[in-house]
């Protein structure tokens, strides 16, 4: 599974990297909770809520598995 979510976010990469951002996979839990980093122009930008779920989350859901949740591994665990 956590195969498929990096070769999954490999093919997002470059859509992000155009935009002078990226993103780093950082860990998968409970085959369900994929964290993941967003860095460069991404990290501080005030979009990048909606970017990882309706961008990341919704095509990691559509290609690996439409159980998986995408969080964000910088942003305060409440």
């Amino acid at each position: 599974m956590e195969e498929k979510i990096v070769e999954a976010i490999n093919q997002i990469r470059p859509s992000l990297q155009n935009d002078g951002g990226d993103i780093e996979f950082i860990k998968l839990v409970d085959d369900k909770q994929v964290y993941v980093k967003l860095v460069g122009a991404c990290a501080g930008c005030p979009m990048s809520q909606m970017t990882l779920k309706n961008g990341v989350e919704k095509y990691l859901r559509a290609t690996v598995d439409p159980s998986i949740e995408v969080i964000n591994a910088t942003a305060p665990q409440f």
